[in-house]
């Protein structure tokens, strides 16, 4: 671990360079890493190119090339893909390799990946992120560690590259916990921003006086002060864009699908947190699958069988 941890500008391996792993890969290239990059859309991969970065043709060509390898990929099924497909990870890392994965995915996903990079004699830790696009851009996401602990500060050397907050959970699987619990708490109360914002403007009050006096009150949440719903409240959100870029709300039903199974399987319930799955999945159903998250309000506005 000393040694990876003091090769601090020794080439990383990125592999996912969607919404999210596009600027945190580019927040690494500013620390001033060299990046082995791989994505199965090449023209994701282009502009990396562009800037002198390595491009590879598969996850086991970045093995070959990178002893730090970070994934940000959409489902559990991609993950397990990268890491132990024909072309996976598996099939070329090296002994002693940290293997991030920062992908949103079923916690038990992540123990048997886990157990796979064993094996091998790497090193495997789930680190999923919080915070959207704009942190990811900005560097200000958080991430949820889960691992072994004496790996933590290899890995967080990494992660500050890409995020203001690097917090340890436990073990393997923790870290998608964490993330699971959080996106769930996230659902449930832009459903709840979205259904006031709508009554209120329903009542006849203005929106942004609305939004206002909610966030010096007790009804102040994330969503309804950092991200607004409602189109013309808030500059810079996929409100004010047509609920274009940010969270999809496919990303979010999956989400709230992960929280619905670890549910079943710890016996935990979740009322509104399966009432919230189901709205984003009927979201899916009736065309805002590509749009922001938020665009719930849109839905709630438009659905007037509710």
């Amino acid at each position: 671990m000393c040694s990876r941890s003091v090769a601090s500008k020794t080439p990383v391996g990125f592999i996912g360079l969607g919404n999210m792993g596009n600027p945190m890969a580019k927040n690494l290239m500013k620390h001033g890493y060299p990046l082995i990059i791989y994505d199965v859309f090449p023209d994701a991969c282009k502009e990396f190119q562009d800037a002198g970065e390595q491009v590879v043709s598969s996850p086991a060509d970045v093995a070959e090339k990178a002893d730090r390898i970070i994934t940000m990929l959409p489902t559990s099924i991609n993950a397990v893909e990268a890491y132990s497909g024909a072309n996976g990870i598996l099939k070329k890392v090296k002994k002693g390799s940290l293997l991030i994965d920062s992908s949103t995915i079923d916690p038990a996903v992540s123990k048997e990946l886990a157990k796979e990079v064993e094996k091998m004699g790497a090193v495997f830790m789930d680190a999923p992120v919080s915070g959207g696009v704009g942190a990811a851009r900005s560097g200000n996401l958080t991430f949820m560690v889960g691992g072994v602990e004496d790996e933590f500060a290899a890995a967080q050397e990494l992660l500050g590259c890409m995020g203001s907050n690097v917090v340890y959970c436990g073990a393997v699987g923790t870290g998608q916990a964490a993330k699971i619990c959080n996106n769930m708490l996230l659902a449930i109360s832009m459903i709840g921003t979205a259904e006031a914002m709508n009554l209120g403007i329903r009542l006849g009050l203005d929106p942004k006086l609305l939004a206002k006096i909610l966030n010096m009150s007790s009804g102040r949440c994330w969503s309804s002060d950092a991200y607004n719903p409602v189109p013309g409240v808030m500059d810079g959100v996929p409100s004010a864009n047509n609920y274009q870029g940010g969270f999809g709300t496919t990303l979010m039903a999956k989400d709230l699908g992960l929280a619905q199974d670890s549910a079943t399987s710890t016996k935990s319930p979740i009322l509104l947190g399966s009432l919230a799955h189901q709205i984003y999945r009927m979201m899916c159903a009736k065309g805002y699958s590509k749009k922001d998250f938020s665009s719930v309000f849109q839905f709630l506005r438009e659905e007037e069988t509710f």
